[in-house]
Formats: C-alpha cells, structure tokens, sequence
C-alpha cells in the first residue's frame, strides 16, 4: 500500500461550509478519518474536526446517518 506524501490540504483550505470536502474526510457513521488514513498533519486534523463540529451545529452535516 502507498502512502501519500505531504499534506492535501492546508488548515486555511478547510471551511465548514465545504460540505463536500468535509464529508469525504468522515466516515459512513459521520465519524472523522484519523491523520493516518486522510494524510492530514495535527493543525489540518483540528481544523478539521473544529469545522465539522461547526457544520453539524448548523445542520449543514448530520450528526450521525
């Protein structure tokens, strides 16, 4: 198995209105990827949860599905 080298998106690059890019980096139960599995690095992963928190809150995710 390859692994990817480097960071797909910067923590600037994450929105909580993308709901697209947020909803590739979760799983089917709305769980988040861990950084091993989506190649994020720590600021990117935070960011990243802090916008599905942020969309979940304004019903633009579901919590669960």
């Amino acid at each position: 198995m390859s692994r990817m080298r480097g960071t797909p998106l910067n923590a600037d690059q994450i929105d909580y209105k993308d709901v697209a890019l947020l909803q590739r980096m979760t799983t089917a139960q709305g769980k988040l990827f861990s950084r091993k599995r989506s190649g994020l690095d720590a600021k990117a992963q935070r960011a990243l949860a802090m916008a599905v928190k942020r969309a979940r809150f304004l019903a633009l995710m579901p919590f669960v599905s």
